[in-house]
């Protein structure tokens, strides 16, 4: 992500203008360029290829007190009371509320802030670069946080996630952190057989989406690259020839056309028509996976799959069903959603230039069957 400040002639002008020794020249200037980069921001933020934009998007007023109603996310034969995954502090563990379906949420949200400054003399020698990287620091601050909260928060229900007693998570069982294509078909069946229409039956239009995104480390998505020149049916590099064990004996090559699209986009978009997203945070020891190592040691899960700190996690999403949702403060006046203003806590000997952004929102999954997971064992 790189936030680019152009050097048109005007833009120019405002930069400089930002170090003029008269003061409300200098304060004017900061404050243009706010109203000028903060729906930029706001934009990037929104669209950036992150964890916390799996959320679906609810606006309300920033003086409002946004509610939801439950009984329109859930089946009308499930039963009388629900659990409904928030938190209250942004990066905190989730917390669960058992509340009746016919009733009114209240959604916790908090503020996301971040401040950031340079020094007068780059303004002055009108210092493009430094500006732009200012800014893009000041979105990247915002990600951050929106990250860890939105990963504390579907790990922590992902780790509790069972319908009728099956849980939403499994253990692939191959050893030496090796995911094959058979995992990805046993999460697709997973997600489908836990979803169900309002009547409990097939949902309308056939069978449920099941899965359209999948959350991945380098790792897993090394080993989809590897099916362009690997056997699909075993981790290993070939049969172990093995008489009785038809699975592994004889090794099964991946249609063609399917190892070139592989082989020719190894950056993998998307698999089996389901978006893959790859996120560093994911892996053995990694910062994600320890958080629903975390959760799940707390004694959350049913059992069936214990994860160890040597493991790797796959976590599906099905975005189709709107269970994640973000609930976000929009301002009345500007109508957006993050709110950039120029810094005025510098004095004039610190020559400083600086700017402070936030804003407000809550998160939520309000039905944890649009989460499976595969724990991609060690």
């Amino acid at each position: 992500m790189k936030i680019t400040l152009k050097r048109t002639p005007e833009q120019i002008e405002l930069v400089k203008a930002m170090a003029s020794r008269n003061r409300t020249v200098a304060y004017e200037a900061q404050v243009a360029l706010a109203e000028f980069i903060g729906p930029v921001l706001a934009e990037v933020i929104n669209q950036a290829p992150t964890l916390s934009n799996l959320f679906t998007t609810l606006q309300f007023n920033a003086d409002d007190n946004p509610s939801i109603p439950l009984d329109l996310y859930h089946d009308i034969n499930d039963e009388d009371y629900i659990k409904v995954y928030s938190q209250s502090h942004a990066g905190g563990l989730p917390t669960n509320q058992v509340l009746p379906t016919a009733s009114e949420m209240k959604i916790a949200t908090y503020g996301l802030d971040t401040a950031v400054s340079f020094d007068r003399r780059y303004a002055a020698k009108s210092r493009m670069d430094v500006v732009s990287k200012t800014f893009t620091r000041a979105a990247q601050e915002i990600l951050a946080k929106q990250e860890t909260t939105s990963a504390s928060l579907i790990m922590g229900a992902l780790s509790e996630a069972s319908t009728n007693s099956v849980d939403h998570v499994f253990e692939n069982g191959h050893g030496s952190l090796n995911f094959v294509l058979d995992d990805i078909n046993k999460l697709m069946t997973k997600a489908k057989r836990i979803q169900s229409s309002f009547l409990g039956g097939s949902p309308a239009g056939g069978t449920a989406k099941g899965i359209t995104d999948l959350i991945v480390s380098p790792e897993v998505v090394e080993k989809l690259r590897a099916m362009a020149y690997n056997p699909i049916n075993t981790a290993g590099g070939r049969g172990d020839g093995t008489a009785g064990n038809a699975s592994t004996a004889f090794p099964v090559a991946a249609p063609d056309e399917l190892r070139m699209s592989v082989y020719n986009n190894a950056g993998l978009p998307e698999f089996y028509g389901i978006s893959i997203m790859e996120i560093l945070e994911l892996g053995a020891g990694k910062k994600f996976t320890n958080v629903f190592d975390a959760a799940q040691a707390s004694g959350a899960s049913t059992g069936a799959a214990l994860f160890t700190t040597n493991d790797d996690l796959v976590v599906g999403i099905d975005r189709s069903r709107e269970s994640l949702i973000r609930a976000v403060a929009v301002d009345e006046d500007s109508g957006g959603e993050f709110n950039l203003i120029a810094d005025d806590q510098y004095s004039i000997r610190q020559q400083k230039i600086g700017y402070f952004g936030s804003l407000e929102e809550g998160r939520m999954v309000l039905d944890n069957r649009a989460l499976v997971g595969c724990i991609v064992s060690a």
